[in-house]
């Protein structure tokens, strides 16, 4: 009697990353930049692809990646055959290879692949940088390696050590090209002059648009890029003496904004956020200042100062009662904690501190009263604070209610220059996606070389996440697609991100007919025809899922 076996391996979107890692040619670069030793039982080429694979589908700490490989590579058994060279130690010699590596050259092909497999615009390019936070000692630095540091952390982590990750990315469907680390106690500000020097030598060119937040907003980091014949838009702080004299301007004249576009909300509907613009003189080095004003922020503006002003009165009525006793019974004491109360918004409530006094008799004299006592006059003073709101100053103040400037030096029409800028928070979503999705932290290194490889496998992740967002949504767009029902109970989804389809994907899997250990029937289960639709819309062809080998799931040269 003929003995058949069944054997069952996990497929998810391994097989659709795979296609889109084939497409960027990352294996045959990593085995040019990082090749393996003559004797090695498999290659870092193989080894580097397994991570990236494994950061986009479902991370694991180094050493948990085999049993996550085993699922595609053996299936349901008791003991990994495949994916048994694949250990935590030769993860590690690959990022230790990869370090050693020229990432620089290695980093501008797969984005020159990024850029001419999906067609990418690189008119615009945004620039963020945002802090991987690190939880250990790390007392013996790598001289070689970015070192890990204190800074400042907006992981609101400040007694753990850090990175500071810097990330490119395009307008044209927010996806990285290029990213750069730092030391972990390295400021902004100083980042932008390296960083658009690399980006002039990865586009081979210079008259992109370098938008970035107001760290890039200093006369030698923008007289650097005006000087090599560079775009940028940025915005101007508000501490900059620009910013306080058109404020003061305003307050005093009545100013003539002109309509630039209105944008319907997209937590609110029929809500809609309308801009306008008004183009200051010309600074004296030629920049442009453009003011914006934003009918959404001019009502955030207000709400948060009212909101200040509330908590302020309400401080200061709970602080009457308790004046005139232990630490509040001076008028320097009184005003000393009523200035921390009214902190940012002592411009908006008037208070006064009203002193009453008495004249009192006070014994002097020794023993019980008596009429032999001996009194003297005393005066006794007992305060109290009144306040009031000071209507004038929050009638000015409501004048620059949702202002902000952006500085250019490019000839774009106002309108486009605020369009261009309003891009810059899809950038935060990319850093969002890295954190949260891909989950970059904790690391579980300890070696700073192979922490500095890890970021780059990272980089190239998100860059093959956005490339998936921003195929799905272009094509869904040409389709007149408007939604997708692909969330949990079948919600859906105007904008899918990887996290849906990742979840979505989650059931599909390859089972086999096997005899005598050889597969006689092969099939893809839990493809429905949802599953084939979002695949024709990332142009993922039919043959990814279904003509499979038992070996799919290893990376060979295209």
């Amino acid at each position: 009697m003929k003995q058949f076996d069944t054997q069952f391996k996990q497929l998810d979107v391994f097989p659709m990353v795979k296609h889109f890692m084939d497409q960027l040619d990352l294996f045959s670069l990593f085995n040019k930049y990082v090749p393996a030793a003559a004797d090695s039982l498999a290659d870092h080429a193989q080894s580097l692809c397994i991570l990236i694979a494994n950061i986009i589908c479902d991370y694991k700490p180094l050493y948990k990646v085999k049993e996550w490989l085993s699922k595609y590579s053996d299936g349901i058994v008791d003991q990994p055959l495949n994916a048994s060279l694949f250990n935590d130690d030769r993860f590690a010699r690959a990022l230790s290879a990869l370090f050693d590596a020229d990432r620089n050259s290695l980093m501008t092909e797969v984005s020159s692949n990024a850029i001419r497999v999906h067609k990418l615009l690189t008119d615009a390019i945004h620039n963020d940088s945002t802090s991987v936070t690190f939880i250990g000692n790390y007392k013996n630095p790598d001289p070689d390696a970015v070192k890990l540091k204190h800074g400042h952390n907006k992981d609101f982590r400040p007694d753990c050590k850090q990175v500071v990750f810097g990330l490119n990315i395009t307008s044209d469907g927010h996806v990285p090209l290029s990213y750069k680390l730092f030391d972990g106690n390295t400021t902004d500000d100083v980042t932008h002059i390296p960083n658009w020097n690399g980006l002039r030598t990865l586009l081979e060119k210079e008259d992109f648009i370098y938008i970035a937040d107001c760290k890039l907003c200093s006369d030698k980091n923008l007289n650097h890029i005006a000087q090599n014949d560079g775009l940028f838009i940025t915005i101007v702080p508000k501490g900059r003496k620009e910013v306080k004299q058109f404020l003061k301007l305003l307050k005093n004249n009545e100013l003539e904004f002109e309509d630039a576009y209105q944008v319907e909300s997209s937590r609110k509907k029929g809500k809609f956020n309308i801009f306008k613009t008004y183009e200051a003189p010309k600074k004296k080095n030629g920049f442009r200042i453009i003011w914006v004003h934003s009918s959404s922020k001019q009502e955030n503006d207000q709400i948060r100062r009212q909101k200040k002003i509330d908590k302020a009165i309400e401080a200061l009525e709970e602080l009457s009662p308790k004046l005139n006793a232990y630490h509040l019974k001076t008028k320097k004491e009184i005003r000393a904690a009523v200035n921390n109360i009214c902190k940012g918004v002592k411009q908006f409530i008037d208070v006064k501190i009203v002193t009453a006094r008495k004249q009192i008799k006070v014994k002097i004299s020794p023993g019980r009263p008596s009429l032999k006592s001996v009194y003297k006059n005393k005066w006794q003073f007992k305060h109290s604070i009144q306040w009031e709101l000071n209507q004038q100053a929050l009638s000015e103040a409501s004048k620059t209610d949702g202002l902000f400037p952006l500085i250019t030096n490019t000839t774009l029409e106002a309108c486009e220059v605020l369009k261009k800028y309003k891009s810059q928070p899809f950038l935060e979503k990319r850093m969002y996606t890295k954190k949260t999705v891909l989950e970059v932290a904790p690391v579980f290194l300890k070696k700073e070389k192979r922490i500095e490889a890890m970021l780059f496998l990272y980089f190239v992740a998100l860059m093959i996440v956005s490339l998936i967002e921003r195929k799905i949504r272009m094509n869904m767009a040409k389709a007149n697609i408007e939604k997708l029902p692909i969330l949990p109970q079948a919600m859906n989804t105007e904008k899918p991100t990887w996290n849906n389809i990742r979840y979505f994907f989650r059931n599909v899997h390859y089972s086999e007919i096997l005899h005598e250990g050889r597969c006689i029937q092969s099939m893809v289960k839990g493809l429905s025809d949802l599953h084939k639709q979002i695949n024709r819309l990332l142009e993922v062809p039919n043959s990814v899922y279904k003509n499979l080998l038992s070996s799919w799931w290893q990376f060979k040269c295209t």
